[in-house]
C-alpha cells in the first residue's frame, strides 16, 4: 500500500516516518491514518519512544539480580535496600531541548525524572546530572553551562530535593549538541510501591497536575529523534516547567498511594498522553478511551491531536476505580491540585481518541505500542579515527610540574564547585557525603526507618569511548563501582543513558553496538543488573557527531555511613598505598588531549580481577582500616594524589616505578586504582589480602608539597599551588 498523493507523502515524512513505516501503519489501520491518528503515530514510533534503533541491543543486558524489585519497562528500576525499603532511580537524556533553550531544557529534566520515580510510588531523595558542552573558549558552550546549571538549580532547590553529585566535561564533539542527563533517585516501603499498567474496565482515567498547553508540543520525542538543525526554530518545541506545580503534584500522588486509592500511575513525558495512556493500556492488556474535550487547556483553540501530543510538564495520569473517585478528588483538592476525569478503562485493547464525544481517533493499542517497526542496525568499523584530534593547549616541552598543574586547572579535571554551590545538597536531612566531598554521594536511610545508608554515582567519558566503544563503556561501568568501593558501598543496580550520533549511520552504529557490549560484559562480571534508563541517538549536526556517550548510573549499599573515608589525606604520617590492577593508558586521556591527541585503541580488561579488588576496596572502607579512599580517573595517578593532598589539606612523598616512562605513570589514566592511605600495621594487614589484586605502598602523608618520583620523572609542587590551580580555573574562564 502507498500512500495516495503528495500531501500525504509531505504529511508523514514532516513528522519522521518513512514511507515503509506509514504503509505499515495504513496496513494495521486497514485505511489511511486522520491528523490524530498520524500524530500519536509519528510520535509512538519515533526513536525516542519507540526505540526502534536500540531495543534489540538493550535486551541483551543483564537485568536480573537478588535485589532487584522492579527493572527495565517501569517508569524507574528499583532494588530492596532491606528493612522493608526500596530505592528507585532512573536516569534520562534532556539533550536537544537544552541545546535549544538550556534553561528549562534542564529545568524540565530534572522535572521529568522525578516524575518517574514518583511515577512508582517513591519519594525523590536525591538527583545526579552528568553534562557534556563543548569547550569553554566559545561563547556558545559558556552559555548553554551557565543556563543549564541555572536550570537544574532552579528546579531541584525549589522542588527541595537534594543535589548530591554528577560530573562535567568539555569536549569540542558536544558543541553543538551538548548533554544533559538527570538521575534520580527515591526511597519508599516496598509494599508502596505500584506499576503504571492500566487495569480494570469501566475505572476511571484521572488526569492530574497543571493545564495542558501549545509548549512542548514534539519536545522531547521529536527533537530527540532526529539530527539537530540549528537553522529551525525549535524553541516552541521546548516544555516550561514549573516546580511550585510539581511539588503539590509530587505530595498529592504520595498521599493517594499511602491510602490506596489508585489502580495505576504513570508520568506524561515525552509523547505527553499519547504514550502514557497507550503504554498503560498495553501493560495492562486493555484499551483506553480519552476525551480530550475534558482536558483542562492552558489555552483555547487547541487541536485534538495538539492535545493528545502536548509535552507540558507537571501532569500525572491515573487509573482510579469508581467507588474511590470521590477520595481522591477530595484528596486532590486538599492539595490544590487539578484532578479531571478524562476517560476510562475498556475491554478494546484500542486507544480511542474522542472530542465531547465525537471519535476523532481510533488505533489498536498493540499498533502503537507492540508493532512499532525495530531495525537491525548494520555496523562498520571505521578504518580510521572520526573525530579529529582536540586544539592542543600545552607546549611540547612541558616539564611533570607543568603538565600537572595544566591539568588541575583543565576544565574537565578542575573543581566544579562554581556548578554544585548553586545546588541545594542537603535538603531533606539525608546527605552523609555531599557533592564534590567524594567519589560518590552517601545518604542516610533512617529517616524512612531504615539502619545504614545508600551510595550513588554517575560517570561517563565520552572521550575514551570513541578511543575504543567496548572498552571504555566497560570502563564506565568499573568507574562507577569504584566510586562506590570508595565509600563501602556494593553495587545493587545500575541504570544507564546512552548518548550516541546517528544509528543509521554505520560508524556510529558500530560504537553503539560495541558500548553495549562493553557495558554488559562489565555488569555481569560484576554481578550488577541494568534496572532501566534511557537512550538519546542523533546527537550530531553539521559539524558531525558527539563522541560515543554512555553515562552510567549506580547505587548500592553500605551499613555504617559512620565508617566513611574521606577522600583527603587525613593524617601526617600516614602510609599511601595504590590498590588494584590499574592500567596506564595515555590514549584517551586528559594529558593526551591538552597535548592534542586522541588515539586508537585501550589495554583489554581484566574484568575478574577488578572484580575482586572492588571486593578488597570494599572491605577495606568498612572495616574501618584506612584513613582516606579515592580512585585513580582524570588526568591520573598524579592527579589523583593532588585531589587527595587539597581535600585533605596535607602534603604527600611518594614513589611509584612500575616499569613505564614518566608521563604514563603520572598521567596515564584507566580504571581499577585506588588511593588510599592508613597506619602502616594497617596497609601491612591489607596487602596480605589485596596482593592478588595488586597492591604498592607507595609514600607516606606529610609536609606542604607534594612531591612524586615515578620512573625517570620528578615534580614538587606546594599544596597551595595545587589549590589555586583546581579551584580557579572554572571561575576565571567564566568570568
Amino acid at each position: 500500500m502507498n500512500p495516495v498523493g503528495a500531501a500525504a507523502d509531505a504529511r508523514h515524512r514532516e513528522l519522521g516516518l518513512t514511507d515503509s513505516e506509514y504503509d505499515l501503519i495504513c496496513e494495521r489501520l486497514g485505511r489511511e491514518p486522520n491528523e490524530v491518528e498520524l500524530a500519536v503515530f509519528s510520535l509512538m514510533w519515533s526513536e525516542h519512544c519507540g526505540y526502534k534503533h536500540s531495543k534489540k541491543l538493550l535486551r541483551t543486558l543483564p537485568t536480573e539480580g537478588p535485589a532487584v524489585v522492579m527493572g527495565p519497562g517501569e517508569n524507574a528500576g528499583a532494588v530492596d535496600v532491606g528493612d522493608g525499603l526500596a530505592v528507585a532511580f532512573k536516569v534520562e537524556s534532556h539533550n536537544h531541548p537544552s541545546a535549544v533553550e538550556p534553561f528549562q531544557g534542564a529545568a524540565t529534566g530534572v522535572g521529568g525524572i522525578l516524575r518517574d520515580v514518583f511515577a512508582i510510588g517513591a519519594r525523590p531523595i536525591a538527583t545526579l546530572d552528568s553534562l557534556r558542552f563543548g569547550e569553554l573558549d566559545s561563547e556558545r558552550s559558556r552559555f548553554l553551562l551557565d543556563r543549564a546549571v541555572a536550570g537544574i538549580g532552579h528546579y531541584g532547590n525549589s522542588i527541595g530535593v537534594a543535589t548530591v553529585g554528577g560530573e562535567i566535561a568539555f569536549e569540542h564533539p558536544y558543541e553543538h549538541n551538548c548533554l544533559v542527563n538527570a538521575m534520580c533517585l527515591g526511597i519508599a516501603p516496598r509494599e508502596r510501591l505500584i506499576r503504571s499498567a492500566a487495569a480494570g474496565v469501566g475505572n476511571h482515567l484521572v488526569l492530574l497536575g497543571a493545564r495542558t498547553g501549545r509548549d512542548g508540543i514534539g519536545g522531547a520525542s521529536v527533537l530527540a529523534s532526529a539530527e539537530l538543525d540549528e537553522d529551525e526554530d525549535k524553541r516552541p518545541s521546548v516544555q516550561i516547567g514549573d516546580p511550585f506545580e510539581e511539588k503539590k503534584l509530587l505530595e498529592c500522588c504520595l498521599e493517594l498511594l499511602d491510602r490506596g486509592l489508585l489502580a495505576s500511575l504513570q508520568d506524561l513525558g515525552a509523547a505527553g498522553l499519547s504514550s502514557s495512556s497507550s503504554e498503560m493500556a498495553s501493560k495492562g492488556e486493555v484499551g483506553i478511551d480519552i476525551d480530550v474535550s475534558k482536558v483542562p487547556l492552558r489555552e483555547a483553540g487547541m487541536e485534538p491531536f495538539e492535545i493528545m501530543v502536548s509535552e507540558s510538564q507537571e501532569r500525572m495520569l491515573c487509573v482510579v476505580e469508581p467507588p474511590r473517585l470521590d477520595a481522591v478528588l477530595a484528596t486532590c483538592t486538599e492539595w490544590e491540585v487539578r484532578a479531571t476525569v478524562i476517560g476510562e478503562v475498556t475491554d478494546s485493547r484500542r486507544l480511542r481518541v474522542l472530542d465531547d464525544g465525537e471519535v476523532v481517533g481510533d488505533m489498536p493499542v498493540e499498533a502503537l505500542v507492540d508493532d512499532c517497526p525495530l531495525y537491525d542496525l548494520e555496523p562498520e568499523r571505521p578504518t580510521r579515527q572520526i573525530y579529529p584530534a582536540p586544539r592542543a593547549t600545552l607546549r611540547d616541552d612541558a616539564s611533570p610540574r607543568d603538565k600537572l598543574l595544566a591539568l588541575l586547572a583543565s576544565p574537565g579535571v578542575a573543581s566544579k564547585r562554581w556548578a554544585y554551590e548553586q545546588y541545594d545538597s542537603v535538603v531533606g536531612s539525608r546527605t552523609v557525603r555531599r557533592a564534590g566531598a567524594g567519589d560518590a554521594a552517601v545518604l542516610m536511610l533512617a529517616p524512612d526507618g531504615g539502619t545504614g545508608a545508600i551510595a550513588v554515582a554517575i560517570d561517563g567519558n565520552g572521550r575514551r569511548v570513541a578511543v575504543d566503544p567496548y572498552t571504555g563503556a566497560a570502563e564506565a561501568v568499573l568507574e562507577c563501582a569504584f566510586n562506590l568501593a570508595c565509600v563501602g558501598a556494593e553495587p545493587l543496580g545500575l541504570t544507564n543513558c546512552l548518548n550516541f550520533g546517528n544509528p543509521e549511520k554505520p560508524h556510529i552504529a558500530w560504537q553503539l553496538i560495541e558500548a553495549v557490549r562493553g557495558l554488559g560484559d562489565a555488569c555481569r562480571e560484576l554481578g550488577v543488573p541494568v534496572v532501566g534508563g534511557n537512550v538519546s541517538l542523533y546527537n550530531e549536526g553539521s559539524e558531525g557527531p558527539i563522541y560515543p556517550t554512555p553515562v552510567v548510573g549506580m547505587v548500592g549499599s553500605l551499613p555504617d555511613p559512620a565508617r566513611v573515608p574521606g577522600m583527603g589525606f587525613a593524617r601526617e604520617g600516614d602510609t599511601i598505598a595504590l590498590i588494584g590492577s590499574f592500567t596506564h593508558s595515555l590514549p584517551g586521556s586528559e594529558l593526551w588531549k591538552l597535548e592534542g591527541r586522541l588515539g586508537e585503541g585501550l589495554p583489554e580488561l581484566d574484568l575478574a580481577s577488578h572484580a575482586e579488588a572492588l571486593e578488597i576496596v570494599r572491605a577495606a572502607v568498612r572495616s574501618g582500616l584506612i584513613s582516606s579512599a579515592h580512585d585513580v580517573s582524570d588526568g591520573g595517578l598524579a592527579c589523583a594524589l593532588a585531589e587527595c593532598c587539597i581535600a585533605g589539606g596535607l602534603g604527600a612523598r611518594v614513589e611509584y616505578h612500575h616499569g613505564e616512562g614518566g608521563d604514563e605513570l603520572l598521567f596515564g589514566e584507566g580504571p581499577g586504582g585506588v588511593v588510599v592511605s592508613g597506619t602502616h600495621e594497617a596497609l601491612a594487614d591489607l596487602a596480605t589480602r589485596a596482593g592478588e589484586v595488586g597492591f604498592a605502598m607507595i609514600g607516606h602523608v606529610g609536609g606542604n608539597s607534594l612531591e612524586i618520583a615515578a620512573g625517570a620523572a620528578r615534580l614538587n609542587l606546594p599544596v597551595v599551588d595545587l589549590r589555586t590551580a583546581w579551584e580557579r580555573a572554572l571561575p576565571d574562564l567564566l568570568s
